[in-house]
């Protein structure tokens, strides 16, 4: 396979620092974790943006991911998204964010290009940045707050025991799905994930 498209940019969304590292809404963190370990590659601090970055190819001679964790909090992401993405000229069309979903149910995956935002602050930070929503996004279902809590501290606080037992499986199937964007194109991925 030739890459002659260039690289792909493939976001995970989180916040920096420990305290949040198991954190519900740092679940893109955790599948850019897991693909940079599949890559045999490490994060390391970039020299022009303030982010995390590895980089590897998918299979011999495949496609060319960078691998980006903002060191940013989530409502600012899109700086060093849209700056790496300008580093590595990578469009729009190529950029891949993995985030955390309200709007699904939990262990539920979705992809989609473009959209709205649906209130989730990494997205919007992402889109004014790139000047444009047409990017591919992995949706991560992490359903609804239970009873009356509030989502923004439903999203910052950590999986339950119950969901961290299908946590690592649920992550290793989103680095499957981001592969098979990838590799296969946004609508063959619908077609073979969606249903499951």
């Amino acid at each position: 396979m030739t890459d002659e498209a260039g690289p792909w940019l493939v976001v995970g969304l989180g916040n920096p620092g420990r305290e949040y590292a198991g954190n519900r809404h740092n679940v893109g963190f955790m599948v850019a974790d897991l693909l940079a370990a599949r890559l045999g590659a490490r994060f390391g601090r970039h020299k022009r943006a303030v982010a995390e970055v590895a980089e590897g190819r998918l299979g011999f001679g495949g496609p060319k991911l960078v691998l980006v964790r903002p060191l940013t909090y989530m409502n600012l992401s899109g700086g060093p998204v849209a700056g790496l993405a300008q580093f590595h000229k990578v469009p729009p069309a190529r950029v891949i964010a993995v985030h955390d979903e309200l709007d699904i149910g939990y262990g539920v995956l979705r992809v989609k290009c473009g959209g709205g935002e649906g209130g989730h602050n990494g997205l919007r930070s992402m889109s004014k940045s790139l000047g444009t929503k047409e990017y591919v996004r992995v949706r991560f279902g992490i359903g609804r707050p239970p009873g009356r809590q509030d989502p923004a501290d439903y999203v910052l606080s950590d999986f339950s025991a119950a969901e961290r037992k299908e946590l690592e499986f649920l992550v290793d199937r989103a680095a499957d799905v981001v592969e098979s964007v990838v590799t296969r194109g946004v609508e063959p991925t619908q077609n073979l994930y969606h249903g499951a």
